[in-house]
This record gives structure tokens, sequence and C-alpha cells, in this order.
């Protein structure tokens, strides 16, 4: 089943969507948190997106913008300010489509299962997890934060990848060299340790302090 993410604060209209989008058996969720968009998109890690220009805090350019850094998932921006400055603007922020207010249902569904199909072909979407207002990419390995990418080594990104992936868990440092492992790097607990302080240090320096905490005798948490 695929899911849909409605970023609109006309709750009659994202009703509507929502109630429309069920029917078409797709799983929805309608955003109530306008200044935790990106928080509710790495939870619920939806196939495609249904954005609103005018919104609370920020702008729907501005969500746009912020989701596009760290994912490809499909954009469709629903406005009643569908005049050329704005779809264009749109446009040159990754949005994949435009469809000005008001709409016709039944052809906003069908635009939305026919970029389902154009862009997934019944595969799964990209997965993102957020923490802090980090988001990770684990599909192409990118992080980025406050807009910038942050550059790891791919033991460094393994490391990150399993410590999010097991949030407010911790992930004892046995763990960590199996994961390594796997990957046919050798890693003993002396290259272990080297690499998880480079890899705080990245994370302080891009402004994500105390972003993985130490378990003493255990292992390591982001929490």
């Amino acid at each position: 089943m695929y899911r849909l993410m409605i970023v609109e604060d006309d709750a009659g209209i994202a009703e509507a969507v929502a109630e429309r989008a069920s029917a078409w058996n797709l799983e929805v969720r309608a955003v109530t948190d306008f200044r935790g968009v990106l928080r509710e998109f790495a939870e619920f890690s939806p196939h495609i997106l249904l954005l609103d220009i005018s919104l609370p805090f920020f702008d729907g350019y501005y969500w746009c913008a912020e989701i596009r850094r760290a994912s490809k998932v499909p954009i469709i921006f629903l406005s009643s300010a569908a005049d050329n400055m704005n779809i264009i603007m749109a446009m040159n922020l990754g949005a994949d489509d435009f469809i000005a207010k008001p709409f016709d249902m039944s052809v906003l569904m069908a635009k939305v299962q026919a970029l389902l199909r154009r862009t997934y072909d019944f595969a799964a979407g990209v997965p993102v997890i957020e923490h802090r207002g980090a988001l990770l990419n684990t599909a192409d390995g990118t992080l980025v934060f406050n807009g910038e990418q942050i550059s790891l080594t791919q033991n460094e990104l393994r490391i990150l990848i399993c410590l999010m992936e097991n949030k407010g868990r911790t992930v004892s440092r046995e763990r960590l060299m199996e994961r390594l492992w796997n990957t046919d790097s050798f890693v003993d607990e002396n290259t272990l340790t080297v690499n998880v302080n480079r890899l705080r240090k990245k994370l302080d320096a891009a402004g994500l302090e105390g972003f993985i905490g130490t378990k003493f005798g255990v292992g390591y948490i982001v929490e």
C-alpha cells in the first residue's frame, strides 16, 4: 500500500483528500504540526506528498526545498496561487506537478496514481530517518542538517545508519562491529572507537553536539 502525506492547513480540504485517497487504497497522513513537517515526513516515509504553498510558520516552498535535500519523493503542489510565477518556482524547487485550487478530486487522484506508477513501478519508497532535524537517506547515504550535507566515510555512514535505525536503544559495540564486518571491512575495538570519535567530531562541527551518546560498558545510543 502506497503512503500519501498531505501538508494542507485547510482542514476541510485535507479531510476530503484523505477520504478520497483512502478509497483508492492509499495509506494517508495529514500533517497537524506545521512546525514539524520534516519530523512527520521521516516518521511516515510517504511515497508521495501533497503540499500547499500558504502554511503556518513556513511556506510550502520552504518544506519542498528541505525535503528535496534528502529525498526524491514525488511532490504535488496544491494551491489557489496558480499564477505562472508560483508554478515556475514550485517546479524549480523540485515539485513534480502543480494543481490549482479548486480542483476536481477525480483528476487529483488520477494524477497521484499516475505519478506513483511512473516513480515506483511497484518498488518501495526511499527510507529516510530523522532525528533532531538531521535527515539520513539510507538509500543514497546522504546526511543533511540545516540545509547542509555532511560528508561521511563508508564506515561512519554504516555506524550512523545502525544507530539511527535503533534510535532510543543502546547498540552494543559488538553489534556495530558485526555490522561493519558484514561489509567485508575488518574492524577491531580500536578501529571502531576511532570511527565513532571521528563521526562525533563531524556531527559536532555541523551543530549536532552530543548526537551520539555513550553507555559505558555497553555501547552507543542516539536519543
